[in-house]
């Protein structure tokens, strides 16, 4: 219950914020089944209807359906939210009771407990039940600009590969990775060599001068 009070807390402080924007009043909000939220929702807008999410209702009861029966369970719980009016609705949650009840009593008493939470939508109409039954649209929309506000806490997408550290990087005075150092070898080798004259042909190993030769050659330009 602790738990529950401090989420509300957190949940309320929110929607107060909402209010000191200039919010006065909202007409029906859809929730994921996050603890607190409904509570506080209709303590900070009391006209305000709660509707749960069904995609999260039905997520939240196949984790006490076996694989074998996950099908048809989902089946019958659509068939709850997918009914014309609120009395097929309670007809269909008690069809799924007398079928499930006593395989899945879970199920049956969650859906009993939020059974006012999940009628909201009845009293719409059909088209605009549609965007009110899910949360489904509104996470699309946080998806694609979540990646866009890193202060959300939320990872972001790797735009290159991590670089990869030099096992001598631990060593003192040489803290380069291995793409620096790469770079640099990169530039050394892009860097401009010095042209050697047309002219000139490198001394070979058997014309090197040696100290009687470069005398002959002295001799030879004063003669």
């Amino acid at each position: 219950m602790a738990s529950v009070a401090g989420t509300k807390k957190f949940w309320l402080s929110c929607l107060t914020d909402l209010k000191n924007r200039g919010v006065t009043d909202i007409f029906i909000t859809c929730v994921d089944g996050l603890t607190g939220f409904p509570e506080a929702i209709q303590t900070a807008f009391p006209q305000a209807r709660v509707q749960l999410c069904i995609v999260h209702l039905v997520r939240a009861a196949l984790k006490y359906v076996t694989d074998a029966d996950s099908r048809e369970v989902i089946r019958d719980l659509r068939n709850i939210d997918q009914a014309a009016t609120v009395l097929e609705a309670e007809q269909e949650l008690k069809t799924f009771g007398e079928r499930w009840g006593a395989k899945y009593p879970t199920i049956v008493k969650q859906w009993t407990a939020k059974w006012p939470h999940i009628i909201s939508m009845f009293d719409l109409p059909p088209a605009i039940r549609k965007a009110t039954y899910t949360t489904n649209m509104i996470e699309s929309v946080n998806s694609v600009i979540r990646p866009c506000f890193p202060c959300w806490g939320h990872p972001q997408p790797k735009t290159r590969s991590e670089p990869r550290v030099s096992p001598e990087a631990d060593l003192p005075g040489d803290s380069r990775n291995v793409e620096e150092m790469d770079h640099a070898d990169s530039q050394v080798e892009r860097r401009p060599q010095p042209l050697r004259h047309p002219l000139r042909r490198p001394y070979a190993k058997d014309a090197q001068l040696t100290h009687d030769n470069f005398s002959n050659s002295c001799l030879t330009q004063n003669s």
